[in-house]
């Protein structure tokens, strides 16, 4: 598989991103913008309209920042691509689809069969999500 599993429908974005400083100071007609951890997301909300790309870094698997992140910005009406780069495992990337990534830049190679059974493992979700999945509890109690 190559260094960017896509699971988008469309041709993945390919402009350079720009930091996030860049953009808000002088970079305004960018199309593509990298958050790195810690950088509040909402600084983007103004702009989602004219974004293709905005790239989130997992500089850690055990940094969950990037997660509220890509949430904060598909709840903002984001439908560009939003893609998860770093420190990116195989277990994470159901949760990362939940919270509306939709690409993915693993600083390791993932294996496209572990990768398949990973995204089948569940059938149902319990808790809503930034995705248009419908909950179990909602399927049952309406």
């Amino acid at each position: 598989m190559d260094d960017l599993l896509r699971f988008r429908d469309d041709v993945a974005h390919d402009e350079p991103a720009v930091t996030l400083d860049a953009f808000l100071a002088k970079q305004t007609n960018a199309t593509a913008v990298r958050l790195e951890a810690g950088e509040d997301a909402r600084a983007l909300l103004p702009y989602l309209d004219r974004l293709a790309l905005i790239e989130v870094s997992f500089p850690s698997f055990r940094d969950g920042r990037g997660y509220s992140a890509g949430r904060i910005l598909r709840e903002g009406g984001y439908t560009g691509e939003l893609r998860a780069q770093g420190d990116v495992l195989v277990d994470q990337l159901p949760l990362m689809r939940r919270c509306g990534f939709d690409s993915f830049a693993p600083e390791a190679e993932i294996d496209a069969e572990v990768l398949r059974r990973s995204l089948d493992r569940y059938d149902y979700r319990y808790q809503p999500a930034a995705d248009a999945v419908v909950p179990v509890w909602k399927r049952r109690h309406g």
